[in-house]
């Protein structure tokens, strides 16, 4: 998703803003999709917040910890 995020800034950004431009609005979108899996976890599942705070910040960390990467290296 962060991937296509980039592409796509790059394409309609047309420079080399595009891809930073892309990283930036992946990142509070990739929050709210990460909070929204933590959500699902503990109203339909039954997990408890405790168990699914770990794997919600495992899931959301690493893609946006990428993302800020791809943020500083394209700036």
């Amino acid at each position: 998703m962060l991937a296509a995020f980039v592409l796509l800034g790059y394409a309609f950004g047309g420079s080399i803003d595009g891809p930073v431009w892309g990283a930036k609005v992946f990142i509070p979108v990739w929050l709210v999709l990460a909070a929204a899996n933590m959500w699902i976890g503990v109203s339909r599942a039954g997990y408890s917040v405790t168990d699914e705070a770990p794997i919600f910040l495992f899931i959301f960390a690493v893609p946006a910890t990428l993302a800020a990467l791809a943020w500083w290296k394209f700036s």
